[in-house]
Formats: C-alpha cells, structure tokens, sequence
C-alpha cells in the first residue's frame, strides 16, 4: 500500500479549507484516509499563523514510514523545514518558442537597438 501525505478539500464553493492527511494514494481526493496530520487556509494571509497547522511529529514519522507528500505539500513543509524543496524542473522543449518566433525577437531587439544608437547619436550631434 503505497501512502501519499495530501490535501483533502473542505469548505464551500470558492472558500477552499484543507485538512492535510495521510491516505493510500488509491483513495478518492475527500475520500477514506488513514490519519489527519493538520490543516491548510489558503484563504489567510501568508504571515498568518492560522494558515497552514501541522504536526510535525505526525509528518515526520510518516515520511520515514515512507509516504510521500504531494508537491505542493513539500513545498509547504520546505518553508517550515520538514522536509527538502522539490527540485525545480526546466521548461519542456515542447513549449520553448520555435525557430520563427526566435528570429522575430531577434528581429525586434537589433530594431531596438538600432533606435536606440539613432537616438544617442542624434543627441550627441546637437
């Protein structure tokens, strides 16, 4: 049984609440959990103490059990120092701008450029 540390959604429409739990990654998102480790208000403010209530004794004896907290968990528990910072991944090469759009900028940078020796030489001049 593999255990995922994730957020289960509560509240009402557009007023997210989350509990944080630790559940069998096959379980539905709001569905059975196995244990209830805290709570997270996106709704306060990020200086707020309110906004995200964990125990840690709780978090930490699941990662070593081996749960694995969601990405946006870890990123949680990396500001309070539970756990590392996910590793940031590069930009796919897939939506990287292709050969074209490149040339345009290009294109539009050396225009830029050309203004901007037009212009200092102009003021120079005078």
């Amino acid at each position: 049984m593999a255990v995922r540390i994730r957020l289960s959604r509560g509240g009402s429409k557009k007023r997210p609440f989350y509990r944080i739990v630790a559940a069998d990654q096959r379980a539905p998102r709001d569905g059975r959990f196995i244990e209830r480790l805290g709570s997270y208000n996106p709704m306060l403010p990020q200086d707020h103490a309110e906004r995200l209530v964990v125990d840690a004794e709780k978090v930490k004896a699941w990662i070593a059990k081996g749960a694995q907290p969601t990405d946006r968990l870890q990123k949680l528990f990396a500001n309070i120092g539970l756990c590392a910072a996910p590793a940031v991944k590069e930009q796919p090469k897939k939506s990287a701008p292709k050969a074209k759009a490149v040339e345009r900028m290009k294109e539009k940078e050396e225009k830029a450029k050309a203004a901007a020796e037009a212009a200092a030489a102009e003021a120079s001049a005078e």
